[in-house]
């Protein structure tokens, strides 16, 4: 597996990389050292060490038998395995899914797909299995559509969603697929802590073409950005950098419709499939 650019921010990984770390230099060893005593490269270790490979079931074997730590590498690389689908999101966003699951308050703005919290599973396996990232289609299905667990609890967050007219009539997959995602859009916006928003075509270009992002407000008024474009996503949360993006939030949601209205068009558009 060729190594990433960015470092994988999975937990397991991260555990693994830091005891790797730990071990090699309370063994007084170099990268170099350690390599030439597995039977590795000295580059291979050091790419694990920095996050920018996953370890081999046989080096967390190795280092097992090396080190004589009674399992705890393979216990790692086990984990590893079990969410090495996590590998195939954005950096940035397993950390992202963590604050989603304990947001109060959520705003997004998407300017040319369904996000992701209100994908149906027809439209998000359409979505998945056109991505070009290497990973079990039905597992990311499940989890995307898992996510939406969240609205059920006794709290569920409060949501502002704001969607351009094109998402509401780009075809993605089939006209079935399609019915039934809007239908479930309108469920949604039925909801009273929900809200879903359009910007119609006539409004031209408008500051939400920019790019998909969410905001996430958490306990005690503290709020996170996400942001993700080609495949590369960024997690923001310096608050200077998140405040204006709530200003560029509220600059996207004055070219919307109102919500009678959005609802209005959401429904014209499916009974014209």
């Amino acid at each position: 597996m060729p190594a990433r650019r960015e470092p994988y921010d999975i937990p397991a990984v991260i555990t693994f990389a830091t005891e790797l770390e730990a071990w090699r230099k309370a063994a007084d060893l170099t990268k170099i050292a350690l390599a030439e005593r597995l039977g590795c490269t000295d580059s291979y270790v050091g790419r694990i060490e920095l996050r920018k490979n996953l370890p081999s079931r046989q080096f967390a074997e190795d280092l097992d038998t090396f080190f004589q730590t009674n399992g705890l590498f393979l216990r790692l690389w086990k984990q590893i395995d079990e969410t090495r689908h996590l590998s195939s999101l954005p950096p940035g966003f397993p950390q992202y899914l963590d604050y989603e699951s304990r947001a109060e308050i959520i705003r997004n703005s998407s300017p040319n797909l369904i996000p992701g919290l209100l994908q149906t599973e027809g439209y998000a396996r359409t979505v998945i299995e056109r991505t070009p990232v290497p990973g079990d289609v039905e597992r990311m299905v499940h989890d995307r559509v898992k996510r939406q667990e969240i609205f059920a609890r006794d709290n569920p967050p409060h949501t502002w969603f704001i969607l351009d007219e094109t998402v509401l009539r780009r075809m993605v997959g089939s006209r079935e697929i399609m019915r039934e995602q809007l239908a479930h859009l309108l469920e949604f916006e039925g909801q009273p802590t929900n809200m879903v928003h359009i910007v119609p075509f006539d409004a031209g270009y408008h500051d939400g073409l920019g790019g998909y992002f969410t905001i996430l407000g958490i306990e005690d008024g503290v709020s996170v950005v996400y942001t993700e474009s080609c495949g590369e996503g960024v997690l923001i949360k310096r608050p200077a950098a998140v405040a204006i993006r709530l200003v560029h939030y509220d600059l996207v949601r004055s070219h919307a419709l109102p919500a009678k209205e959005s609802r209005a068009l959401i429904k014209s558009v499916l009974e014209e499939l």
